[in-house]
């Protein structure tokens, strides 16, 4: 960043400062644009209170600044994977969107409905000789891609090997295609680099699948 030292010693306030002051704001005017109270950003900038990601959000909108850089500054850990940890998350769908509602970044009904939406195209995809090919001959590049492991990819191995059989019926091999072409395709809803909520639409996406196809009596 121009006329900024972007080492590791300068924290989120020193980069804020600096932001503030290129664009010629004030805390008050900057905190009118984002609509947040002035005083909560006096303290962000000066250390006294750690920023929410919808702080984060609003400030790389209106100073100019990509979000990815203001996590880096603000001390989240980054991820360049979809790798989650063992914490058990992914244990129930209840559980994933109330973390997502705790982001205070996205809506977790309005976010499964949207990642419903693509299983829906998806899935009619995956009837199609082009979408077949791909998840032939992508799944297991993607996999590698995002080195994962835990039950988030586990889920998706075993989806894949019953995709892959033979015995599979029709509809079922298609439901079970959505979730793997979502995995493979998705332009992310959330984006991978925001931790630790960047995998969560795929894992929502493995939970929307795996429920329908209990409903149907199929056990991926």
């Amino acid at each position: 960043m121009d006329g900024f030292d972007q080492s590791k010693e300068h924290a989120l306030g020193d980069l804020l400062k600096y932001l503030i002051k290129k664009h010629s704001l004030s805390m008050r005017k900057l905190g009118s644009l984002c609509g947040i109270d002035t005083a909560t950003i006096s303290r962000i900038v000066n250390g006294k209170q750690q920023p929410k990601l919808i702080h984060l959000k609003a400030f790389s909108e209106h100073l100019q600044i990509s979000l990815e850089k203001l996590l880096e500054a603000s001390g989240y850990e980054m991820t360049g994977d979809k790798n989650e940890s063992d914490t058990g998350i992914f244990d129930s769908l209840h559980a994933i969107k109330d973390m997502l509602g705790n982001s205070n970044l996205y809506d977790p009904d309005v976010t499964t409905a949207r990642i419903a939406q693509e299983l829906d195209k998806y899935e009619q995809y995956a009837r199609t000789e082009e979408g077949h090919r791909m998840i032939c001959d992508e799944f297991h590049a993607k996999v590698k891609q995002v080195n994962g492991a835990g039950p988030f990819i586990e889920h998706l191995k075993k989806m894949y090997m019953q995709y892959c059989n033979e015995d599979t019926l029709g509809h079922d091999r298609s439901v079970l295609g959505s979730a793997l072409l979502y995995f493979i395709l998705s332009a992310d809803i959330i984006p991978d680099y925001i931790f630790p909520i960047g995998y969560l639409d795929d894992a929502i996406a493995v939970h929307l699948v795996l429920d329908r196809l209990n409903q149907q009596g199929f056990t991926a």
